[in-house]
């Protein structure tokens, strides 16, 4: 019986956590076990449960329960381990939660105090204003903590001149497996009290048995380590040697966790450079690319980053062809990157280093990148390498598992040359990208991870590679550790000797083998526990979808399975993922849903949710979703939450009795239009007790002032006296303008004249939002039809077609097509424009409006964000004389339903905290504040009150019938 679905002993590690640290947060229920299943790697180990101290003596009691009660612990951090280093059987200790703080900077010794739970931008963040900053910088860094960095080793895009982290720590304050809280530094251990004399004892023993392991394998570690500059695997034992100081910590990093666990560390930081220069250079294909490394590497630069076409083919097709900007011709490019001691001087040794690039023959073409918008763009690319190639253009997966071999920078052509030659031999497509200067290449490999012949595939050709790479006196890990993807595979690449010494070191520290075992030591096969192998057949799970999934074969299962756990959604800054940045709490990070969902499809005997669609611990993973759609857009892989949401709840309650607001806010449209009608006693009622007490039985928050409805005299006033003549647009007059902004519907009307696009009007329809939101997709489907079939057909077929609102802008755009797979809805969708698109896309050139404002602090519609892109509207602010444009960066926290749903109040008001209240609150007293949608603009006048500005749409701010009187 495997041990997640053993309750003896779970409920064995329960009692002794109780009785050896009482006070310790610990979760055992399965959706917390369900989400700490996975990191970002192939594999999938259910814990029997999860813990999040807050200190050394939590872990300490944690460690000693776990060896009372023979269960293993493994300590996580951003939980985004390629090797599948993050994952375990027993007990998860995440960091992240409570231990996360930058304790002390000292600018003089240029040193740092962190915890393990600390995210590496956090750090930067605190070093910054001392003109510091610490080297390594994976990939990862707005997610991935500093614990996670020690235990892997890790690296990142500038190891070329700042090389592993093993080289910038100074000390580690450790718990052992037997409890005790120690110092690692050089020159050995000590106890982190010196008056306890037990702890004394126990360093005092570990510290003689380093002194023998050292004597009794001194020729195989300096002759089998730190041969190259990144060779990760196995146990970085040499730092134990005289000549290295005796590095106790140093030589702890890299241990996957597997000996002690870091509580507290202190690092070195490094200067920041005077000034930096990037090059992007393009070539014929990767191998070429590596040539030149060696010559590029004697100009001393700071990065040198590798990728081939298939990334960025696959973040043009995500995010349009404007979402990678500044790269040369080529199919496979290299970014270098040089710091000099001004702009000048950095500048300077570009251009000669890509002189001398033109005379070696292999460039195709190369550009010295200026401009700070094509810099972060580029670099965009190089960081979500891990994500877009997971998904790529044409549809297909790629997995880790060979994605972190290192060569000497010298041999990497080479080894490129063959590795591929390995590819296809083995019928196998990699894409590739990765750390070239250090001779690194990261590979996602399209794996068949479902069936045992395309496991026993996997299998042979990780052999090979392994093979491969040891015959180019390369390592198996260059940075992300070995993990269950490599720890089996050391044999290939050290010798008997060696391997005893990393057992040796291991049972030093860890007798009993219980810190995160099957890493290093004692492996376990790297093709067990893998993720998408003993699922159930398809059958078995409920196949019937609202949505059709148009770019996931397998439906909902499929378009779960996008979520490879990157975790980009649990950066601390941003559009994605509001609830997470608000809570702290993976339950409610999207990858923390996506897992919970992936665990509801899986089914089989092992599968740790086993209620399917009636799952109430998905339903409460998804509860804090606020349907923002950014992680459509900012997920590297495309996962949409937003619609997977709906998707699950329509499963959920079919043929089941809801939530109240689901029929009050679900239903708005329905209600807004019959409250047109009476407009007036329906606004008195509901602003007095009434209205309360509607609001209490409705299932919405009392603490906002419910909208006023407009009557429908108002709409038809609003639109009175728009142009007449032939139309060059249809505006669609949504539901919400309807019910409570007509007002904008009929500025809207004006400025598309007023800049040359007379429109007509359409009215009654509506783009189902509400019921999207609410997992009403019969619902849904029979509005979007409705809408569809009239949009597609009568006098203005054809034109585009302009909404006011943003998220019924969105709706119809993405929604409609994936709900409906119909061509009509996809003809339709293909006409849907924004407000701001409709200027942008339609305006005559040489439209500019009058007495436009300097400057505007605007609010983002999250669902325009994320379908029609983030730049159109400043865009457009720009080019009508907006000088200076405020733009918040994340959710307004309103979100539609959400934010007007009781039990989800305090949640919507700390979002808002995020990004947007604390803009509003430091606009000065007369700023003009731009809000298209309705929910945002809803949010931003709770927030200010009576007081404050109120929220323009775009069209009230260049109406030119308010700009005549102004």
């Amino acid at each position: 019986m495997t041990w997640e679905n053993a309750p003896d002993r779970r409920a064995g590690l329960l009692e002794a956590l109780g009785r050896h640290a009482p006070g310790l947060e610990v979760d055992a229920g399965a959706g917390r076990r369900a989400q700490y299943a996975y990191d970002a790697s192939n594999y999938r180990v259910p814990p029997l449960a999860v813990a999040f101290p807050k200190g050394p003596a939590d872990v300490a009691a944690a460690v000693r329960a776990c060896g009372t009660a023979g269960v293993p612990i493994t300590a996580r951090g951003g939980g985004t381990s390629m090797a599948g280093n993050a994952v375990g059987p027993g007990l998860v200790l995440d960091f992240s939660r409570h231990m996360n703080r930058v304790l002390r900077v000292d600018p003089d010794t240029r040193t740092a105090v962190v915890e393990p739970g600390v995210v590496l931008d956090d750090l930067q963040r605190a070093a910054a204003p001392y003109g510091l900053f610490f080297g390594p910088d994976p990939s990862s860094h707005s997610r991935c903590t500093l614990g996670g960095m020690i235990g892997n080793d890790a690296c990142g895009n500038h190891s070329v001149r700042y090389g592993r982290t093993v080289e910038h720590v100074e000390s580690l304050e450790i718990v052992t497996a037997d409890g005790v809280h120690a110092v690692a530094e050089a020159g050995g251990l000590r106890p982190a009290d010196p008056a306890d004399d037990t702890a004394g004892r126990r360093v005092a023993e570990i510290d003689a048995a380093l002194d023998g392991l050292v004597t009794g394998h001194l020729a195989e570690i300096r002759t089998e380590l730190g041969r190259i500059p990144r060779q990760v695997s196995g146990y970085q034992l040499h730092h134990l040697l005289p000549e290295r100081g005796r590095h106790a910590a140093r030589a702890l990093v890299g241990t996957e966790g597997g000996c002690a666990i870091v509580v507290r560390a202190t690092v070195r930081l490094q200067p920041m450079p005077a000034a930096t220069a990037l090059l992007a250079i393009g070539y014929r294909d990767v191998i070429d690319a590596a040539a030149d490394v060696p010559a590029i590497l004697e100009h001393r630069p700071t990065a040198v980053e590798g990728m081939d076409e298939a990334i960025v083919a696959t973040m043009r097709h995500r995010r349009g062809p404007d979402a990678v900007t500044g790269l040369p011709d080529g199919d496979a490019w290299l970014y270098v990157e040089l710091d000099g001691d001004g702009p000048e001087d950095a500048g300077r040794r570009a251009t000669d280093l890509l002189a001398a690039l033109r005379e070696s023959g292999r460039m195709v073409a190369g550009r010295v990148v200026e401009d700070p918008a094509e810099r972060r763009s580029l670099w965009r690319v190089r960081e979500d390498g891990a994500g877009l190639a997971a998904r790529l253009v044409g549809g297909g997966e790629s997995w880790p598992g060979w994605e972190d071999a290192a060569v000497a920078p010298e041999d990497l052509a080479a080894y490129l040359r063959d590795f591929r030659a390995l590819l296809t031999e083995h019928s196998l497509t990699g894409v590739l990208y990765g750390h070239f200067g250090a001779g690194c290449v990261h590979v996602r490999i399209d794996f068949d991870m479902t069936s045992p012949q395309g496991t026993a595939a996997m299998r042979a050709f990780l052999q090979d590679a392994a093979a491969l790479v040891v015959k180019h006196g390369g390592t198996l890990s260059g940075e992300h550790g070995d993990g269950r993807a490599r720890s089996e595979l050391l044999a290939t690449m050290y010798g008997p000797r060696i391997r005893a010494a990393f057992a040796a070191y291991k049972k030093i520290f860890d007798p009993e083998g219980i810190l995160n075992p099957g890493m290093v030591v004692a492996p376990a096969l790297l093709d067990a526990d893998l993720a998408l192998t003993v699922v159930s057949p398809a059958g078995s799970q409920e196949t019937r979808t609202g949505f059709t999934f148009p770019e996931d074969a397998d439906g909902l299962a499929g378009a779960a399975r996008r979520c490879i756990g990157v975790g980009r959604c649990r950066s601390a800054t941003g559009a994605m993922c509001p609830s997470y940045q608000a809570t702290g709490d993976e339950r409610d990070s999207t990858r923390g849903r996506a897992r919970a969902l992936q665990e509801m499809l899986r089914g089989g005997p092992d599968a740790v949710l086993s209620d399917g669609a009636r799952s109430a611990d998905v339903r409460d993973a998804l509860d804090l979703c606020l349907s923002c759609k950014a992680c459509a857009s900012d997920c590297p892989v495309g996962v949409d939450m937003a619609t997977y949401k709906a998707e699950f709840l329509h499963r959920h309650y079919r043929r089941r009795l809801r939530p109240r607001s689901h029929y009050t806010l679900g239903w708005l449209p329905w209600w807004a239009a019959a409250a047109g009608y009476v407009a007036g006693p329906v606004n008195a009622a509901l602003n007095g007790p009434a209205g309360r007490l509607a609001a209490r039985l409705g299932g919405v928050t009392t603490e906002r002032a419910l909208p006023r409805f407009a009557s429908r005299r108002a709409l038809r006033a609003a639109l009175d006296g728009r142009p007449a003549g032939g139309a060059g647009a249809v505006l669609m007059v949504d539901s919400f303008t309807r019910a409570f902004r007509p007002e904008v519907a009929g500025a809207a009307v004006r400025v598309l004249g007023d800049a040359g696009v007379p429109a007509s009007v359409r009215t009654g329809l509506c783009c189902g939002l509400t019921w999207l939101s609410t997992g009403q997709l019969g619902i849904a489907r029979r509005v979007l039809t409705r809408t569809v079939r009239a949009l597609d057909e009568g006098p203005n077929e054809g034109l585009p077609i302009v909404l006011a609102e943003p998220s019924c802008a969105a709706a119809l755009k993405h929604d409609a097509p994936a709900l409906l797979g119909t061509e009509a809805a996809r003809r339709v969708a293909a006409r849907i424009r924004t407000f701001a698109g409709a200027l942008t896309d339609l305006a005559d050139p040489d439209w500019r409006p009058r007495n436009v404002p300097r400057r505007v602090t605007v609010q983002p519609h999250c669902h325009e964000r994320a379908v029609f892109g983030a730049a159109t509207q400043e865009a457009l602010l720009r080019r009508v004389g907006v000088e200076t444009v405020d733009q918040s960066t994340g959710c307004c926290g309103l979100a539609g339903n959400f934010g007007f749903e009781a039990e989800h109040y305090t949640t919507s008001m700390a979002v808002a905290e995020l990004s947007l209240a604390p803009r509003i609150r430091d606009a000065d007293a007369d700023a003009v504040v731009l809000a298209d949608g309705f929910s945002c603009s809803t949010q931003i006048d709770h927030l200010t009150g009576a007081a404050g500005p109120r929220a323009l749409h775009l069209a009230e701010l260049l109406d030119p019938q308010e700009r005549e009187t102004s």
